[in-house]
C-alpha cells in the first residue's frame, strides 16, 4: 500500500512537473504572428485563436495556466504582437498586462493637408472614414501610434493638437522684433522656410532671408507659394514653374503681391516653426540653388546675380 501510495505521488509530481515544462518553455512559433482578441472573448476561444496562429499547442493546457494563475478575467482586448519561441505563460501574461501592438503612422515634413490626408486614407491598419477637414498647416509632420481600431480621424485629431502645441511653443519663443503679427503668420512663415530647403543647417539662414525681406517691404517673391497658387495643394506641380506662371494672379503668388500668403502652403515641421521663430542674424536678402544640393547665400542683387549665374554652369550637361 505504502508503495502504491509513493508510487502516485511520484507519478503526480512527475505528471505536474511536465505539465509545468510545458506552460514555461520556450514555444515552437518560427516568427511573428498578429492576433486580435476581441472584447469579450472567452478564455476557451483565445486559445483556440492561438493554437491557429501557431502560438501554443495544447488550448486545454492555456485554459488550465489561465485559470490557476488566477489571470483569465485579466485578458485584455485588443490586438498582440507575439514573438518567436513565446512560452504559454508569457503569452498569457502579455495579453494580461494588456501589451497591446502598437502601429506606426509617419507623416513627412512639408506635405499639404491633402497629401497627408491621402496618407491616412491609404493605411489599412485604422479604421472608419475621414471626416475632419483640417486646414492648411494644421496638421504636425511626426511619426504618430495607434492601437487596433483607431481611427482614422484619431490620427487626425493627433495631429492637430500636436500642430498647436508645437504652434504655441515656437510663439512663445520667438526673437524680439519678428515681423509677424501672430502666432498664425508664424506659422505661414514656417511654411515657406519648409517648402524652401529641406537641409536642417539652412533652415535659419533661409527664414532669415525672409524675415529681412518683410522688414525692408520687399516681396517675398518665393517659387512654392506661386506652385500653392497653381495647385492648391491638391498635388505636386511635377514641372518647372514658367515666367508666365509668375503672374497668376492669386494672394499666393508672392511675386505679385507683398507680404506674407493669406494661409500656410503646407504643414512645416517643429524644425522649421523654430526657425522662423528665431532665424538667424544675417543681411541677406537672396539665395538660389548651389547645384549641390543646398544654396548660395547673398545680400546684394549683384551678388545673387553671380550666384544664379554659377548654378546656370552646373545645371549645364
Amino acid at each position: 500500500m505504502k508503495k502504491l501510495i509513493l508510487l502516485l505521488f511520484l507519478t503526480v509530481v512527475i505528471v505536474v512537473a511536465k505539465v509545468k515544462n510545458w506552460v514555461y518553455e520556450p514555444g515552437r512559433l518560427e516568427k511573428p504572428v498578429q492576433t486580435v482578441v476581441s472584447k469579450g472573448a472567452t478564455v476557451a476561444g483565445i486559445a483556440l485563436q492561438l493554437k491557429e496562429a501557431g502560438v501554443i499547442e495544447k488550448p486545454w493546457l492555456f485554459r488550465l495556466a489561465a485559470r490557476w494563475y488566477r489571470l483569465d478575467t485579466s485578458i485584455k482586448a485588443g490586438e498582440y504582437e507575439f514573438t518567436p519561441h513565446i512560452s504559454m505563460f508569457d503569452a498569457i501574461e502579455k495579453m494580461a498586462r494588456g501589451e497591446v501592438l502598437y502601429r506606426k503612422i509617419t507623416v513627412p515634413e512639408g506635405l499639404t493637408t491633402r497629401q497627408i490626408l491621402d496618407i491616412i486614407e491609404a493605411d489599412d491598419n485604422l479604421c472608419g472614414e475621414i471626416t475632419l477637414r483640417p486646414d492648411e498647416g494644421g496638421l504636425l509632420p511626426e511619426t504618430y501610434s495607434f492601437v487596433y481600431g483607431d481611427t482614422k480621424d484619431s490620427i487626425i485629431r493627433q495631429a492637430q493638437e500636436a500642430m498647436k502645441k508645437a504652434v504655441a511653443e515656437a510663439w512663445e519663443r520667438r526673437a524680439e522684433g519678428l515681423p509677424v503679427k501672430n502666432s498664425a503668420e508664424l506659422l505661414v512663415l514656417a511654411s515657406i522656410v519648409e517648402k524652401e530647403t529641406g537641409i536642417a543647417e539652412e533652415r535659419g539662414l533661409v527664414a532669415s532671408v525672409f524675415v529681412n525681406r518683410l522688414r525692408k517691404g520687399m516681396r517675398l517673391q518665393t517659387d512654392p507659394t506661386v506652385i500653392y497658387a497653381l495647385t492648391s495643394g491638391r498635388a505636386d506641380l511635377e514641372r518647372a514653374l514658367t515666367r508666365k506662371d509668375l503672374e497668376v494672379d492669386s494672394p499666393y503668388n508672392t511675386y505679385k503681391y507683398y507680404g506674407l500668403p493669406p494661409k500656410p502652403i503646407c504643414n512645416p515641421g517643429l524644425a522649421s516653426l523654430l526657425a522662423a521663430a528665431n532665424p538667424e542674424m544675417s543681411d541677406y536678402l537672396y539665395f538660389v540653388a548651389s547645384g549641390d544640393g543646398g544654396h548660395n547665400f547673398a545680400a546684394s542683387l549683384n551678388d545673387h546675380n553671380k550666384n544664379v549665374s554659377l548654378w546656370k554652369k552646373k545645371r549645364k550637361p
